[in-house]
């Protein structure tokens, strides 16, 4: 090998990374997640998988990375103290946020305690209309009196946010010229350079997330960019952003608010390519890992992305209406439902009696009881390996030793007692529930975005993804099952899969009948030049460019819009037929109906890539991967009614080739285990990806 590319992806329990040479050749490597100090688990992850392959520091071309940093961050209540500069009258924007409770009935709801305590919001007099005019001046002894308080207060972190700073940032830029050559060290997040779109709340609400994150991404980028540079690796960092492209790491440092689900978003992107790769267009993807388990959709080759998103409120499930237990985050993100299921979801009882599994999650530390690593609580994965459906001798090639009886004392005297259940019920009863919530997720991106799941090829990945795939694709009625090469990291190859993507936006509202042609092309002009150079400065000159030019939009007198692309790049009579018809056809889709009303432009966007000289996704996966080879080739294995307990044969992947295979049958590799009921047939397709078709 000459050059290899790597790639690292921390997750809840594992940190996983992949190294792929340019020879073809594929590693995977997992180890235990470190949460007291994330980038140890990366360095001493990618020490050990650069051992095993004999790689010097000199032979890598790329690191890419995805984390769960800020997104804790936000969950935990761990940020910066942050506080909030913004117009007079204006501080309690963060309190009524949209006035919207996603549990309608619920006497007891109360909305997330906001990021920035009262107290810290300061308010200055100014102020901007929606054109951009001033109607009041900037009162700059606010700004001064603003400074003392933040000095006195030992603030860090500060976002500033003012009414209409979209349409002009005069005042914004006044205050953090000030502010920063009085408190050098100050983190500062402006709005109108963060966010110049609309939406007061909205606008607020991602400067806020930016300035709370800010220092803890900031601060763990730096000390991980330095250890990848002491173990003698010096080429750049990039980091995946939610909306599936990768940025450089400066950038992700200055604006974390596009990194919050980066690695999530990770998995999505490689099915993506997995499915160009195959001619695939219509897939969910399904990513069950150690503390949650996300669904999204891939619909004619596309990735369908969401302008926002809320985080820090639990799960999302994925409702475009039942909106407001989180922090609102104006970004482009890939569209994802998410539910609290995971291997190391929690399984209890509740006060009525009834099974739960989750939200509670065992993490890396303790984990599993059957990790043997001081977990008590029975989880989802100790109910998979007494169901017969992990080795407990093979887990990670061996690293992993599971502790069956532990786990069946556990199971037996928090939940098989308790219900009068002995503990292979107990047991069966925790995978079918964890299925049926994660059910919810993979519904909440299909049917209720109109798609009908039955339709789409369910990609299945992550550790626990392939073990449960068959029985969730049975509730929802799917038939057809792909589990990639390397199923337990493929989020991590979506990180080397990616290119590096930037995104502009602007606010221009307008009905289409008034629209002013020439400016809005002009607008569009110079978001596009905007990307282009911060390419070029990259290192992508402009044949390796490439724009995506994109409107927001809606029907005249509703409060929410649509993302649409614009086809020609630019604004003619033309280009607004097809961009009518096309809204047409994706409210439709989004919301079941479609009206006979005025268009309103709301917003202008262009996504700028940076696209690599070679492919990136490589011709075939054949991954080496440390440990020992399997054991028995047959164990017991229970399957429900009818089936009961079943022996079961034992084989790893390659002993898929050559014809179909009936289940029942497991497929156990390094990194996952792929469980095959009866019922089910598996071959190997051209990729090496197991291929599962209903029979």
């Amino acid at each position: 090998m000459k050059s290899v590319r790597v790639s690292a992806d921390i997750g809840g329990t594992f940190t996983d990374i992949v190294v792929i040479g340019d020879d073809g050749t594929v590693l995977v490597t997992k180890i235990a997640s470190t949460p007291d100090n994330y980038s140890q688990g990366v360095v001493d992850a990618l020490s050990q998988a650069m051992r095993a392959l004999d790689i010097k520091p000199e032979k890598v071309t790329e690191v890419s990375h995805g984390f769960t940093i800020a997104s804790n961050a936000i969950l935990e209540r761990k940020g910066e103290r942050v506080a909030l500069i913004t117009t007079e009258g204006f501080r309690d924007v963060l309190e009524l946020a949209r006035i919207r409770t996603p549990r309608l009935y619920d006497l007891y709801y109360r909305k997330p305690v906001p990021l920035v305590e009262r107290r810290l919001r300061l308010e200055v007099k100014e102020r901007m209309n929606f054109q951009g005019e001033v109607l009041s001046a900037l009162e700059m002894a606010d700004v001064e009196r603003a400074s003392e308080f933040l000095t006195t207060e030992g603030i860090q972190s500060v976002a500033i946010s003012l009414i209409h700073a979209y349409a002009n940032p005069d005042h914004e830029n006044r205050i953090a010229s000030f502010l920063k050559r009085r408190i050098p060290d100050l983190s500062l997040s402006v709005s109108s350079s963060l966010l110049p779109e609309m939406g007061e709340y909205e606008r607020t609400s991602t400067t806020v997330i930016n300035a709370y994150v800010r220092p803890v991404v900031s601060s763990y980028l730096t000390e991980l960019e330095q250890k990848v540079e002491e173990m003698g690796i010096r080429v750049p960092l990039t980091v995946m952003q939610s909306s599936g492209g990768l940025a450089p790491v400066k950038l992700a440092a200055e604006k974390p608010m596009y990194c919050v689900e980066s690695g999530p978003a990770a998995g999505v992107v490689a099915a993506f390519h997995l499915g160009r790769r195959l001619g695939l267009g219509d897939m969910i993807t399904f990513d069950m890992g150690g503390t949650t388990a996300k669904a999204s959709i891939i619909e004619d080759g596309e990735i369908l992305r969401a302008p926002e998103y809320e985080v820090g409120g639990g799960m999302n499930v994925g409702h475009r209406l039942l909106k407001g237990s989180g922090y609102i985050l104006r970004v482009p993100t890939i569209d994802l439902a998410e539910v609290s299921a995971g291997g190391g979801s929690v399984a209890w009882i509740d006060k009525g009696g009834a099974l739960q599994v989750g939200p509670r999650s065992a993490g890396a530390v303790p984990g599993p009881v059957c990790y043997d690593k001081g977990g008590s609580d029975p989880t989802v994965t100790d109910a998979n390996a007494l169901l017969g459906y992990l080795n407990p001798d093979y887990l990670l090639g061996g690293a992993f030793r599971l502790n069956r009886s532990g786990a069946a004392r556990a199971l037996l005297d928090n939940v098989g007692q308790p219900l009068g259940m002995d503990v292979t019920e107990a047991a069966y009863g925790i995978h079918r529930l964890v299925n049926s919530n994660m059910a919810r997720a993979v519904s909440a991106v299909s049917q209720e975005r109109g798609r009908d799941p039955r339709r789409f090829t369910l990609v299945a990945f992550g550790g626990g993804g392939p073990v449960h795939a068959a029985g969730l694709a049975r509730t929802l009625g799917i038939e057809r099952i792909l589990i990639p090469p390397s199923p337990g990291v493929f989020s991590a190859f979506g990180l080397l899969f990616a290119d590096v993507e930037h995104h502009f936006s602007r606010s221009y509202l307008k009905e289409f009948s008034e629209l002013d042609l020439g400016r809005a092309n002009q607008m569009l002009k110079d978001l596009d030049d905007q990307g282009r150079e911060l390419l070029l400065a990259e290192g992508f000159p402009q044949e390796r460019q490439e724009t995506l030019s994109q409107v927001d939009m809606k029907y005249l007198g509703q409060t929410s819009h649509l993302t649409v692309n614009l086809i020609q790049k630019e604004f003619d009579s033309t280009s607004l037929a097809q961009l009518g018809e096309s809204f047409q056809q994706e409210h439709e889709r989004t919301y079941g109906y479609r009206l006979d009303a005025p268009f309103q432009l709301c917003g202008l966007k262009i996504v700028a890539r940076g696209i690599s000289l070679e492919s990136r996704v490589p011709e075939s996966i054949n991954s080496i991967a440390p440990g020992n080879k399997l054991g028995p080739t047959h164990r017991q294995v229970f399957f429900g009614s009818p089936h009961e307990w079943v022996p079961t044969p034992i084989i790893e992947r390659s002993g898929l080739a050559g014809r179909p295979t009936d289940g029942p049958l497991i497929v156990e590799e390094y990194d996952s285990t792929t469980l095959i009921p009866p019922g089910w047939q598996a071959a190997l397709d051209s990729f090496n990806n197991i291929a599962l078709e209903h029979v």
